[in-house]
């Protein structure tokens, strides 16, 4: 529901603000009062193209903002995260729209800069504006088919074609795949063959790479390690060997202390106490040395490599390392390439197999779209014939009696997509043995307003949460052709919110809100024009205007007031 609407400087509007409320919302003014200007100005915040006439003379710029209060879960809402700006649940869209004096334009959405586009479409979700010089809502042949389906209330039905056409694609896909995998089939298995005898030869193991560089660096180093050890052994060895020393030494001061006796007292038991330590020490150097000699030994053996072994290390490591490069992988990657290539090899091997089995899955799927595009033309053309009984039904009333209206469905393979097959329109013949055409082709003026109208009362069902606006949908009419109009306006607005601009009594009179659009000469000598809420005394004044003229009668007055009453 559009709550607000500010104008700043929009050509003969300075600064107006008016706040709206739902139902029937009618705006009255005489010709020239600046009606038209309004919508403009609407249209702007809405993101329709801006003119930069419409930036008031001697101003350096115009400016509109609409403000909407929508439901929780309204498009709108997910529009406008979707282009990546904020709006908390319950918060109301605000639509602002700048325009400058030598035609630039910015565009806001709740005080976010937004792009003029997303503007529009926001616009779109949340005004339909029906008038002849207006090319949204019905007037859009690409709205039809959605319109036709809200009145179809063909939810399964389009809910199974996009199912379908999902599946359809998936399948097309993969037939698409195979065919192209055949077509190249030769090449490249002459590629895999190769390549899997390769790595088959190789057989690559999974954290073989570390071990082998590890090992490599282990020989490497094993030559210099021998020939430090052989140094360290002969070192021990010298001069008979330090073992052997050590041994006669041990021998001589044990010869020592037994000769001493076992006295515990003077100067033999001291020396006997100094030649067991020294007997002692020498024993523990000779046990130590002896494991010195004996640990070399063993690392000696362990550095003893077979012949040749680092050759090999080296050739295998760099072997791995070679085909990693080759196929741009890792080398504990090369395992699992294996068994990719043996797959591809496979697939090729049985590409026909699969190819054909893929057709069969096609064909399938091709039959299931078909079935339920089918389904759901059958619903479309079911609610085409409704539609047109019930829009027949809304013409004569509105002065519209030798008009026919209709709904073609015409189904197009050649156009098929998640929504079915089918293109629709909506088609109006304005008299007897006119052809059909595009409504704004066939229709004019007022006409098209009425024709507009009697759609939407008949698709009303569809209209939830959006603002719609009738310019002058009376024009041309009056009597009980006006109360007809008026009626419908009446039954529209009861679902949400409509707003009619309006010249005749009828209509305003069983509007739920008005609103009078007057145009001022200033003292300066500008025109201005502003909005004014009516009610009481001030709304019947103004219907009674509408039904005299410029001079407000007695009798005006008193038939104004029976319009009012009902």
């Amino acid at each position: 529901m559009l709550t607000s609407l500010t104008i700043r400087n929009v050509v003969l509007i300075e600064a107006l603000q008016a706040e709206f409320a739902g139902g029937l919302c009618a705006l009255t003014g005489e010709t020239g009062a600046g009606k038209s200007i309004l919508l403009g100005a609407l249209g702007l915040a809405a993101g329709e193209r801006a003119d930069r006439g419409l930036v008031r003379a001697g101003s350096d710029e115009a400016a509109a903002t609409a403000v909407f209060d929508i439901a929780d879960d309204h498009l709108a809402r997910s529009v406008i995260t979707d282009a990546g700006l904020a709006i908390e649940p319950g918060e109301p869209v605000i639509l602002r729209r700048r325009l400058t004096a030598d035609g630039r334009s910015q565009a806001y959405v709740n005080d976010q800069p937004a792009s003029v586009g997303l503007l529009k479409s926001l616009g779109d979700l949340l005004i339909e504006v029906h008038g002849q010089h207006d090319g949204r809502g019905l007037l859009d042949p690409k709205s039809h088919r959605g319109l036709l389906d809200a009145f179809a209330r063909n939810e399964a039905e389009r809910d199974a074609v996009r199912k379908a056409w999902g599946e359809l694609g998936k399948a097309m896909a993969r037939v698409e795949e195979l065919t192209r995998a055949k077509v190249n089939a030769a090449e490249e298995e002459e590629f895999l063959r190769h390549a899997l005898e390769a790595l088959d030869a190789l057989n690559p193991r999974t954290g073989e790479e570390p071990a082998l560089a590890e090992e490599r660096k282990f020989l490497q180093s094993a030559e210099q390690a021998l020939a430090e050890l052989q140094t360290a052994t002969d070192a021990l060895q010298a001069d008979g060997g330090m073992a052997n020393r050590l041994s006669a030494a041990l021998r001589g001061l044990e010869r020592v202390r037994d000769g001493l006796g076992q006295a515990s007292e003077g100067p033999a038991a001291e020396a006997r106490a100094s030649l067991e330590r020294a007997t002692g020490a020498l024993d523990r150097a000779l046990i130590e040395f002896t494991e010195a000699e004996d640990a070399c030994a063993d690392a000696a053996a362990s550095f003893e490599v077979e012949p040749g072994r680092l050759n090999a290390v080296e050739e295998r490591l760099f072997a791995l390392r070679a085909a990693a490069r080759k196929h741009d992988v890792t080398v504990d990657e090369l395992p699992g390439l294996r068994g990719d290539l043996a797959e591809r090899l496979d697939a090729i091997e049985h590409a026909d197999d699969r190819l054909k089995e893929a057709e069969k899955v096609l064909a399938a799927a091709q039959s299931a779209f078909d079935r339920a595009a089918k389904v759901l033309t059958t619903t479309r053309e079911k609610a085409a014939k409704a539609l047109e009984a019930a829009v027949a039904k809304e013409l004569p009333p509105l002065k519209l009696d030798k008009a026919k209206f209709r709904v073609t469905v015409a189904s197009d393979p050649e156009k098929a997509g998640p929504n079915g097959r089918d293109r629709v329109a909506f088609e109006v013949a304005t008299n007897p043995g006119s052809p059909f055409g595009a409504l704004d082709k066939i229709a004019s003026g007022g006409e098209l307003s009425r024709f507009a109208l009697a759609i939407k009362v008949c698709l009303a069902a569809g209209d939830d949460g959006l603002v719609l606006i009738f310019d002058e949908v009376d024009q041309g009419v009056g009597g009980a052709v006006a109360d007809a109009v008026g009626k419908r306006l009446k039954t529209l607005a009861a679902k949400g919110q409509t707003l009619v601009v309006t010249h005749s009594p009828q209509v305003a009179a069983l509007a739920d809100h008005h609103w009078k659009i007057e145009k001022d000469e200033a003292t300066d000598g500008h025109v201005r024009t502003s909005l004014k809420a009516l009610s009481g005394e001030e709304r019947r004044e103004e219907i009674a205007r509408m039904l005299s003229g410029a001079e407000v009668t007695a009798a005006a007055r008193e038939q104004a007031g029976q319009l009012m009453a009902g």
